[in-house]
């Protein structure tokens, strides 16, 4: 399979560059893989079309303020972009300017003009892809949350006038540097409407790495390695999972997140092997570490029913994910007439519901 079968082109006003107000207001393409049908509606439009003992999976990895500035001895500023965690004070980190190579100390900043914090952090080593990891002198988080700004994607050239606006209403844990943004979509009005006809919520944790916006390289799909990003899938929410599909109701994630989530914990009830047949009593196991699974077409899906997305950047692994379940050809009609009926796309975009 080509990556080549995964780029489009997109009018770049079709880039929404701010949210849309209230969230629920956003389009919402709905997709019956079944029959090939496409609706449009709107978000706020989303009970009518999940059924009671539905069970929603929402991603609640709270973006954290990851861009951070320092400056060198010689007094040359820097940006850095904390990805991931290697433990409290270690974490892989992009940086932004001239010269950072190991054993630089850097002197972290009150905003990018401001004094001084006192913080120190020293390069202690280099990735293949110009990556830094970084040995902070104090818990990164807190540091973060002190003196950080929160990123946004590099197609969004618009301030964010409230950063919250780029968290989902029902975030709690913090480590990602990216919003989970299917979940954008959610009011607690929505929440509530949904409750009262009688879906049920659980929620995991997949901390989104900035490796989410990088576009497949090489020619062939299969010859990919995605990156690898740390989530949690606890027992209780697990036992949810399990029980709404031995009932035979659907299970609906939230998010390309959410899907890796599941289908990773789908993969560890039967031990990792991808041939072995699926238990009706476990569909997915309890698991707290790091998911590699790349999903595209030709994937056998164990543990999601139907899902809730954005719209997502040509030859992505986030696309190829959706057209592991839409199929190819039903997800290139799909694009086409969102372009057609000007959706706005990405981060800040509309949403699609494929049943």
């Amino acid at each position: 399979m080509r990556t080549d079968d995964f780029d489009y082109v997109l009018p770049p006003e079709l880039i929404a560059q701010t949210p849309i107000e209230p969230r629920d207001a956003s389009r919402l393409m709905v997709i019956d893989r079944k029959s090939g049908e496409i609706q449009h509606r709107r978000f706020r439009d989303l009970p009518e079309f999940l059924q009671p003992e539905d069970l929603l999976i929402y991603n609640e990895s709270r973006v954290i303020p990851a861009r951070l500035f320092a400056r060198k001895s010689t007094g040359g500023r820097v940006e850095i972009l904390l990805l991931r965690p290697r433990d409290g004070t270690t974490w892989e980190t992009l940086v932004r300017g001239k010269h950072v190579r190991t054993g630089l100390e850097l002197e972290l900043l009150q905003g990018s003009a401001g004094p001084p914090t006192g913080a120190m952090a020293r390069v202690v080593g280099m990735g293949v892809r110009g990556e830094r990891l970084l040995a902070f002198d104090q818990p990164v988080l807190a540091l973060a949350d002190q003196i950080g700004a929160t990123p946004l994607p590099p197609y969004i050239h618009t301030p964010l006038e409230n950063g919250e606006r780029y968290q989902t209403i029902y975030a709690r844990t913090s480590g990602s540097a990216a919003a989970p943004t299917a979940g954008l979509h959610f009011t607690p009005e929505l929440m509530h409407r949904l409750r009262a006809i009688g879906v049920h919520f659980g929620f995991v944790t997949l901390h989104v790495g900035l490796d989410t916006f990088r576009p497949v390289t090489e020619e062939d799909v299969e010859e990919h390695h995605i990156h690898q990003e740390h989530c949690t899938l606890d027992p209780h929410v697990a036992r949810m999972v399990n029980e709404t599909r031995l009932a035979g109701r659907r299970v609906i994630a939230v998010g390309t997140t959410s899907v890796r989530v599941l289908e990773t914990a789908a993969l560890a009830a039967v031990g990792g092997d991808e041939q072995a047949p699926q238990c009706p009593f476990q569909t997915v196991a309890a698991m707290d570490g790091f998911t590699g699974l790349f999903i595209y077409p030709g994937f056998r899906s164990r543990a999601v029913d139907a899902m809730i997305t954005n719209f997502h950047l040509p030859r992505s692994t986030l696309l190829m994910l959706v057209a592991a379940y839409t199929g190819k050809e039903l997800l290139d009609r799909a694009y086409a007439e969102a372009i057609e009926r000007r959706y706005r796309f990405y981060s800040f975009g509309d949403a699609m519901l494929i049943l």
